[in-house]
């Protein structure tokens, strides 16, 4: 895998499934649903089943070989 993108957010925290979007990891939410419930997201390098999930800066998530990390703004 290769290094993770940096992808700002404008507040201290964005759920799993806003932030797959916002990465362009995924299409839609409905897509965030499946791929979640699926174990096919890793968050700093665990499964996460909870596509609400809130995610700090610095946190790290994982799907399909992609690597995206939260900073803020």
């Amino acid at each position: 895998m290769s290094d993770p993108v940096d992808v700002p957010i404008d507040d201290d925290v964005i759920r799993l499934g806003q932030f797959l979007k916002l990465a362009n990891l995924i299409d839609s939410g409905a897509e965030a649903k499946t791929v979640v419930a699926a174990g096919l997201v890793r968050v700093n390098d665990e499964v996460e089943l909870r596509r609400g999930r809130q995610l700090h800066a610095g946190d790290v998530v994982a799907l399909a070989g992609h690597l995206a990390r939260v900073v803020n703004m």
